[in-house]
């Protein structure tokens, strides 16, 4: 195993197998052959061809777009065809800054291949050894990724928060920071990718954006499990973090990315010790 295996893992996308989804000519999802099918029961909401499925030309604004697709989804859910209904809306964007065309609900957006976007927080230490980070192993009995070790806070972003206001939400509910605290975190990178979700039979697609952030804490402060999505909090040293990356599959799939991202800006993956250093930095900021 090696740090650029996590490149390529999330990284495992073939558009050759998926169809875009489009509204008014612009793609802005991809759809896999399965769910495609399973769409083709609502032909006034979406037009499906070999070469591409659309959203009816009728559905011209943001609200008549989004409204129209929440009776397919929830049927869909109802069939278990969609998984995990969070009540929670994405922004259906084609870029971070541009505007949203409808939203969706969050449990919908690999199943369209809508590109999603989040917040992930690297909490660490300083101590006379070195660099020590706060890790997080997710609840063994959470729907998605269980047991799995995590960042300290993590979160996707919904719709109507800016980002910093989403993260400081994630660390209080997440980890229990203090509002004080945990507006100190600030922004100091993004990673992107393209990543086929296996635990999804119909192939869900989660082309996306995580916006890193990073929060030195102080030695006195320890993160402690609030809403249930995290079993417990591990203070390691940045040697044994950068181990588990390299050598395991112990961290939930993007967060390795986070974590890489980090080990590079921090001088701990070096371009003289990193073979693959320049696919690494590249493969941290992948596009279709």
């Amino acid at each position: 195993m090696a740090y650029l295996d996590h490149i390529h893992t999330c990284n495992n996308f073939d558009q050759r197998d998926y169809l875009p989804f489009m509204i008014e000519k612009e793609r802005f999802g991809w759809i896999g052959p399965t769910f495609a099918s399973r769409l083709a029961a609502w032909p006034d909401i979406f037009n499906l061809s070999p070469e591409h499925i659309t959203l009816a030309k009728n559905f011209k604004d943001f609200d008549s777009r989004s409204e129209a697709l929440l009776p397919p989804i929830a049927e869909l859910l109802k069939k278990n065809y969609v998984e995990a209904w969070r009540d929670e809306f994405y922004a259906v964007t084609s870029d971070w800054h541009t505007p949203a065309v409808m939203q969706i609900e969050r449990a919908a957006c690999p199943y369209f291949g809508i590109r999603a976007y989040g917040v992930h927080l690297n909490g660490f230490v300083r101590k006379h050894d070195g660099i020590h980070m706060w890790i997080a192993k997710r609840d063994s009995n959470k729907q998605t990724y269980p047991g799995l070790l995590d960042n300290m806070v993590a979160g996707g972003q919904p719709i109507g928060l800016g980002l910093k206001e989403n993260l400081m939400k994630e660390c209080n509910e997440e980890a229990g920071l203090p509002l004080g605290l945990a507006a100190k975190s600030v922004p100091t990178s993004f990673i992107s990718y393209t990543h086929i979700m296996p635990i999804m039979p119909t192939g869900g697609v989660k082309p996306d954006q995580i916006f890193c952030f990073d929060i030195e804490l102080p030695h006195d402060f320890q993160p402690h499990p609030v809403d249930g999505e995290v079993e417990a909090f591990y203070l390691w040293p940045i040697e044994q973090i950068a181990e588990t990356v390299r050598e395991s599959d112990d961290f939930k799939f993007n967060c390795n990315l986070v974590i890489i991202d980090f080990l590079i800006r921090h001088g701990i993956i070096t371009p003289d010790n990193e073979k693959s250093f320049a696919a690494i930095a590249q493969g941290l900021r992948n596009k279709i």
